[in-house]
Parts: structure tokens; sequence; C-alpha cells
């Protein structure tokens, strides 16, 4: 039919037609994966879980206190520091009780500079940019993983520089115990009702304080299962084959695995509101999360190759 038959059809039947096809077209893939993750608005609130609102604070001064995320970090570094204590006490162990303690405080400057100048560069630069003294008030929360592991990295180098040790050896025992302090972690942003996920209407869905009161996904403690439990099992199964035998097999391993962990929940994880998706469809935390899989899988590799190595490196 030319253009001269399609002026005899009424206007309100071609706009029929143009509507039904609007509503076959079948939608792309960003499209698809909104509709997957981003199910339809619940209906039946009462079904959700309600998570009480719990003191951020474990001990309070005023406006000042220690709060569960710093108890966390605490108790993740003692535990961790007096498992590699023990470690170094074995015969022909690559560090010596000293040593241990002396990481322990690079471990401390690493996580706090690193975490905090992550935040401020990887999730909201702009506002310390015109703010740049708010910096410095810690207290008031604001940490980043990925910039803690680079602060870190760049604290065990000195570390390793300083004592004249392998960096890499020094690193498999770091990855070896890091899945505690993960662990720890994640419960405290459970606790502290923040980090939640997407909204979604699976049975176990929770209502977060001072969220929007839609259930969410509790993605705090899908992490802490796979960063801290799982990550955590397959760290000890590792060691106890031989693994930190291998120079830089576990830094590989936890690299990898981390990063395949957090990419695959931030998914399902509320992405920040200022930044978004990048694309409609990654996080920045996805994005970060990209070279530590790829340099994972990398020592990985390397460390095949080169085989197990006897006494120390």
């Amino acid at each position: 039919m030319g253009w001269q038959g399609l002026k005899h059809i009424p206007k309100r039947q071609i706009s029929n037609e143009l509507e039904k096809a609007s509503q076959t077209r079948k939608p792309s893939l960003i499209e698809r994966y909104h509709m997957i993750i981003t199910p339809a608005p619940v209906e039946f609130l009462h079904s959700a879980i309600t998570l009480p609102e719990f003191n951020i604070f474990v001990i309070q001064f005023g406006d000042f206190g220690i709060r569960w995320y710093a108890l966390a970090y605490i108790a993740g570094l003692l535990i961790g520091i007096y498992i590699l204590r023990r470690e170094a006490q074995s015969p022909g162990a690559l560090m010596t009780p000293d040593q241990t303690d002396h990481l322990l405080n690079y471990l401390l400057i690493g996580i706090i500079f690193g975490g905090r100048l992550g935040y401020v560069f990887f999730y909201n630069a702009n506002f310390y940019l015109a703010n740049p003294l708010s910096i410095l008030r810690l207290w008031e929360g604001g940490m980043s993983f990925h910039g803690a592991l680079l602060g870190v990295g760049f604290a065990l180098f000195l570390m390793a520089r300083r004592h004249k040790l392998p960096f890499l050896a020094v690193s498999d025992r770091v990855a070896m115990v890091t899945p505690i302090g993960l662990f720890l972690g994640r419960l405290s942003n459970f606790i502290n009702g923040e980090l939640y996920g997407r909204v979604t209407n699976l049975p176990w869905a929770m209502i977060f304080p001072h969220s929007d009161g839609q259930p969410r996904h509790p993605s705090q403690l899908y992490e802490a299962g796979l960063e801290g439990i799982l990550l955590g099992l397959l760290m000890y199964l590792f060691w106890w084959r031989g693994w930190l035998g291998a120079l830089g097999r576990l830094t590989g391993v936890f690299l990898g695995a981390y990063g395949l962990a957090r990419f695959l929940v931030e998914f399902v994880r509320q992405p920040d509101a200022h930044i978004g998706l990048f694309g409609g469809i990654f996080s920045i935390g996805q994005l970060l999360s990209l070279p530590m899989i790829i340099v994972g899988l990398y020592l990985l590799r390397q460390s095949w190759r080169q085989g197990y190595y006897h006494g120390n490196p």
C-alpha cells in the first residue's frame, strides 16, 4: 500500500497500530537486565524481614566513639596477626615474630590512608575537592576496600623492602588471613544498615532502617559469605595443600576470587546514588574489581610456571 492508500485510513487506526508495534518491540539487552534485577514494586511489605536499628557505636563519647566497623578492623587485624605470629614460630618460617609485629603497623597505615583516599577519589571526589578538610573526618565514615587494597599493597612493598623479604611472599601471608577481616567488616555493614542491596521480592528480603522502606537484598550477608567464609575456607584449604610455598599463588587466589565475588554481588547491591551505573549496567565497584581478577589470574599463571620454592624464596 502506497502513501495515497494510507490517506484513506483513519488516523486513530494508524495510532493504534503504531502503539501495538511499540508494545511488541523486543526489549534491548540493557532493558532485559533491568527487568531481571529490578523487579516490580513489592505489594506485600509485611512479608519482608525488618531489620531493627542498632546503635552504630560500640562505645560512644558524645559525638565520637568506636563504631562497629572500626571494631571489625581492629578484631580482624589482631586475629590475623595472631595467626601469622603462630606461622612465624614454625621451623623455616619466612618471617620472624618481631617482623610480624612490625607488619601490623604497616597494615594499619595502609588500610586507614588507602581506604580513606580510595573513598575520596573513587566515590566522592567532587565533594572532597570542594571540602578538603572533610577528608580528615574519619569518624563520619567513608572507606573503600579497593583503596585499602592499594594502600596495603604499597605498605607491604615498603615493609618487604626494609626487611629484605620477597614482596609476594609477604602478600601471600597477608592474603591468607584477610578473609577474617572481610567477614567481620561485612557483618558490621549489616549491623549499621548500610551498603544494602537493590529492591527484591525474594523471601529473605529485608527492610533496612534509614532506607526507603522497600524490601532489599541483604547484600552485606552475601559478601560476608563469599568474601569471608567461602574465601577463608579456600585459603585454609590451599594453605593446607602447601600453596604458601608457591610465590604469589595465595595472593593470586585472593585477588581473583575476591574480584569475582565482588563483581557478582554488585549486580544486586544498590549503587551509589551520586554515581549510578556505567552504561546502565556496571557499578564503580565492578569496574574496580576487574583489574583484581586480571592481576590475580596473571599471578596464578606465573606461580604455576615457577612452581614451589624450598626454604625462604
